[in-house]
C-alpha cells in the first residue's frame, strides 16, 4: 500500500469520547459516582413502569427529579475530568467552562421537562383518567430515598457552588418565611431551618409531600384531578428551582462580571493606580471563567523612568488576591515633549532684496474709487465690507517671497505687482482697458481687442 509521511491518525468522536471516559474512571473518586449512575439508571427504568401502570402524572414529574439526578452525576464526572486536564494551546484559560456549560444544560433540561409536565396537564384537565394507587406510593417514597441519598452522598461541587451563588427561588424564599415563624416560636430550630436550605433537597421533599396528598385524596374520595393538580405544583416548582440557576450559569458562559465583585474591583483598581511610577490604568476587563475563578487583563501605563519588572509584581500582587488568572499589559510613557529648532536662520530670509512689502492703500484714495460690488458707495459711511479694494483698517503690510516660478512652461509670469499699480491700471474695473501688470507669453500680440472707459474699441 502507500506509505503517507506526515499523515495524523483522526479519531473519530466516539474514540475521543472513549479515550476520556478511560481518563476519568482511572480515578478511584469516579468509581462512586459510576456506581450512583448505575442505580439510578435502574430507579429511572423501575419509576416510569410504574407511572405507566398508575397512570400518574404527578408521579412522572416526579421521576423527571430522578432524571436530573443522573445530569447531575455526569456534570460531577465532568468537573473531575476538567481538574485531570491541563490548559492546552487551543483552550488556554483550561477546560472549567466545561462544567458551567454542563450545569446549565442540565438546568435548561429540566426546566423543559416541567414544561412538558404542563403542557400534558393542560390536556389531562380536559379528559381526566383513572389514576391507580397501588404503586403510587410506593414509587413516591423510593424516588424521594434516591434523591435525598444521590444529593447528600456525592459532594458535586458545581451544583453546591451554583446553588449558594444563585439568587433564592420563590420556593426558597416562602420556606424560609415559615421557617422563621417556626423558630420563633421554637428557638432551637433555628440551627436547622434558618441557614438557607439547599433547593434539591427541599424540592424533593416538597414534590413527595404532595404525591402523599395526592395518594390520600384519591383513596378517600377518589378525586383523580388531584394528581393533574400536583403534577403542575410540582413542575412550576422544579421550573423555579431551576431557572436561577440556569440565569446564574448563562452569565458566567457570557462573560459577565459578577455584581458583588465590582465593589471589590474598584477598590483594587483604584489602590493600583496610585502606585509608584503609575500613571493609568485603562482598558480593564474581568469576567467570570469558571465557578470561582475570575480572570481579567488590563493596560497599565507608567513613567518612562519606572521599572517594568517592579510595576508589574506590585500590580500583579495587588490584583491576584482576587483574579487568579490575570494577564497585565505595561507601556511605558509615549508622551514626547516638543523640542525647540536650533536651525539657523537662512540668509536669503533676511535680504530685503527677496521680498515685496506690498503698501495698502488709505481709505481715503480707496472713496474715489467705484467698488466693483454693487452696494453703492457713500462719502460720509464707510466702504462696503467686500470692496475689492479696501482692505481692512487693521491689516498690515502683506511679505511675499519673490519667486519667479513659470508653472508648465505657460509663460505666466507670476512676479508681485504693487497694489496701488493693480488699481491704477483698472484691474477689473467695469469699462477700463485690460491691465498691462498680468504678462503672458504673448507678449507681442498688440491689445486690438480692449474697449477704453466710453466703450470704443482702442486703436
Amino acid at each position: 500500500g502507500t506509505i503517507h509521511l506526515f499523515r495524523k491518525s483522526q479519531r473519530s468522536l466516539v474514540g475521543k469520547l472513549t479515550h476520556e471516559f478511560r481518563l476519568v474512571a482511572a480515578d478511584r473518586r469516579s468509581w462512586k459516582i459510576l456506581l450512583f449512575g448505575a442505580i439510578n439508571l435502574i430507579c429511572i427504568g423501575l419509576l416510569l413502569m410504574w407511572c405507566s401502570s398508575t397512570n400518574s402524572i404527578a408521579l412522572t414529574a416526579y421521576t423527571y427529579l430522578t432524571i436530573f439526578d443522573l445530569f447531575s452525576l455526569v456534570t460531577c464526572l465532568i468537573s473531575y475530568w476538567v481538574m485531570m486536564k491541563k490548559p492546552s494551546p487551543v483552550y488556554s484559560f483550561g477546560f472549567e467552562r466545561f462544567e458551567v456549560l454542563a450545569v446549565f444544560a442540565s438546568t435548561v433540561l429540566a426546566q423543559l421537562g416541567a414544561l412538558f409536565i404542563l403542557k400534558e396537564s393542560a390536556e389531562r384537565f380536559l379528559e381526566q383518567p383513572e389514576i391507580h394507587t397501588g404503586r403510587l406510593l410506593v414509587g413516591t417514597f423510593v424516588a424521594l430515598f434516591f434523591n435525598l441519598f444521590t444529593m447528600l452522598s456525592i459532594k458535586n461541587k458545581p451544583f453546591a457552588y451554583v446553588s449558594e451563588a444563585a439568587s433564592t427561588s420563590w420556593l426558597q424564599e416562602h420556606v424560609a418565611d415559615l421557617s422563621r415563624s417556626i423558630c420563633g416560636i421554637i428557638p432551637g430550630l433555628s440551627s436547622i431551618f434558618l441557614p438557607r436550605m439547599n433547593p434539591f433537597v427541599l424540592i424533593d421533599i416538597a414534590g413527595a409531600l404532595a404525591l402523599c396528598i395526592t395518594y390520600m385524596l384519591i383513596e378517600i374520595n377518589n378525586y383523580f384531578a388531584v394528581d393533574t393538580a400536583s403534577a403542575i405544583a410540582i413542575a412550576l416548582m422544579t421550573f423555579g428551582t431551576m431557572y436561577p440557576m440556569s440565569v446564574y450559569s448563562g452569565k458566567v458562559l457570557l462573560q459577565t462580571t459578577p455584581p458583588h465583585v465590582i465593589g471589590q474591583l474598584d477598590k483594587l483598581l483604584r489602590e493600583v493606580s496610585t502606585l509608584d511610577g503609575v500613571l493609568e490604568v485603562r482598558n480593564e476587563h474581568f469576567w467570570t471563567l469558571g465557578f470561582g475563578t475570575l480572570a481579567g487583563s488590563v493596560h497599565v501605563r507608567i513613567r518612562r523612568d519606572a521599572n517594568e519588572q517592579m510595576v508589574l509584581a506590585h500590580v500583579t500582587n495587588r490584583l491576584y488576591t482576587l483574579v487568579s488568572t490575570l494577564t497585565v499589559q505595561i507601556f511605558k510613557d509615549d508622551w514626547i515633549r516638543p523640542t525647540l529648532s536650533s536651525v539657523p536662520i537662512a540668509n536669503n530670509i533676511l535680504n530685503l532684496s527677496d521680498h515685496h512689502i506690498i503698501p495698502m492703500p488709505s481709505l481715503k484714495a480707496a472713496d474715489n474709487l467705484n467698488p466693483v460690488t454693487s452696494t453703492p458707495a457713500k462719502p460720509s459711511s464707510p466702504p462696503p465690507e467686500f470692496s475689492f479694494n479696501t482692505p481692512g483698517k487693521n491689516v498690515s503690510p502683506v511679505i511675499l517671497l519673490n519667486t519667479q516660478t513659470k508653472p508648465y512652461g505657460l509663460g505666466f509670469n507670476h512676479g508681485s505687482a504693487p497694489y496701488s499699480s493693480v488699481l491704477n491700471q483698472g484691474l477689473g474695473m467695469p469699462g477700463m482697458g485690460t491691465a498691462q501688470g498680468f504678462r503672458t507669453g504673448f507678449a507681442n500680440v498688440p491689445s486690438r481687442y480692449g474697449t477704453n472707459a466710453r466703450g470704443q474699441p482702442r486703436p
